[in-house]
């Protein structure tokens, strides 16, 4: 197994390499951060404009690929991702945001997860009944509405909440009430702003987990191994959670590596939408602002979640699936 995990994680560190290089000789090419600084007022001029992005080891006069040598070599023997435009450092930049991100996404992804197959059983076992074609549609519904929508419209539900009930009861922007005493009243109001966006971000990501789940599970059902299994005395349901259950849960396994980055992406949109300062609206800015080192410390940070992501896929089918067998 460890033998297994150091070779994939060597495949997935070069991937991440290749990609990050290439983002960042992408954003050099593109963003021109001092542009935006001539633009200052009063307007300096273009030789302290030069110094200014000199300094911050953003020199314009550079060509691409010594930008990217001194950029690497800070990176490989201090671990520095650099400075913005601004003078803030990315590394204390990143690491502010990242928990951020990772406190708001983390319930998401396992309440999507959980919701979504169980919904899925739960429906396929119920094939065409009233409870199948309400759940099914509403997942058709969520995977075909743009996620910026959805969570608009989840955030005026609870503002409707809010004006119906004549008293805030939940945040629909921020993180935490400024002010508040660590205790009891804070841990409430932290769950009062983590509700709305938490619930957004679910209500649009399970549909998709349940449309496949139920789609795959019925596949089995019919099958002549779940047949064998009936005639043996096991009852319908008994031979569906036994034996269709684990193989239709193979491929939603497999789907792990694209739905954990997936949901990461479009929680860029709920970031800025619900006000969370996150990676995901840090990044969104980095490109308004012209802020190469950025915009390349958030794509290497995306590269690392999809690696994790396949990783913990290749894991969830070698548990459900007995075939696989880790070499």
């Amino acid at each position: 197994m460890l033998r297994y995990l150091a070779k994939r994680g060597i495949t997935y560190v070069f991937m991440i390499f290749l990609t990050t290089s290439a983002g960042y000789f992408l954003a050099v090419s593109s963003l021109k951060p001092a542009l935006l600084e001539q633009e200052r007022i009063p307007r300096p001029t273009p030789e302290q404009v030069a110094n200014s992005m000199r300094l911050k080891g953003l020199d314009p006069d550079l060509s691409p690929w010594e930008r990217y040598v001194e950029w690497l070599t800070a990176i490989v023997t201090r671990w520095d991702w650099g400075r913005s435009p601004n003078g803030a450092f990315i590394n204390a930049e990143f690491g502010d945001r990242v928990w951020i991100s990772t406190r708001l996404f983390l319930a998401s992804i396992i309440l999507t997860l959980v919701i979504g197959v169980a919904l899925g059983v739960y429906s396929a076992a119920r094939q065409y009944r009233f409870q199948d074609r309400v759940i099914t549609s509403y997942s058709y519904l969520a995977y075909i509405v743009p996620a910026p929508i959805a969570y608009f419209l989840v955030q005026l539900g609870a503002i409707n909440i809010n004006e119906t009930v004549g008293e805030r009861i939940f945040f629909v922007t921020g993180i935490s009430t400024p002010g508040m005493e660590p205790g009891w009243a804070q841990f409430i109001d932290m769950l009062a702003h983590y509700a709305v966006p938490t619930v957004a971000i679910t209500l649009v990501g399970w549909g998709s987990y349940q449309i496949a789940q139920r789609q795959y599970l019925l596949d089995n059902v019919n099958a002549d191994f779940v047949r064998t299994a009936r005639a043996k005395g096991l009852t319908r349901n008994q031979a569906i959670s036994r034996h269709a259950l684990r193989v239709s849960f193979i491929p939603v396994a497999q789907s792990i590596a694209f739905t954990i980055p997936a949901i990461f992406a479009g929680g860029f949109f709920a970031e800025k939408i619900f006000a969370w300062p996150g990676v995901g609206s840090w990044s969104i800015d980095a490109i308004s602002l012209q802020d190469v080192n950025a915009a390349t410390a958030t794509l290497a940070y995306g590269s690392v979640i999809f690696a994790l992501g396949a990783i913990l896929a290749d894991f969830a089918t070698t548990l459900v699936d007995p075939r696989v067998r880790v070499q």
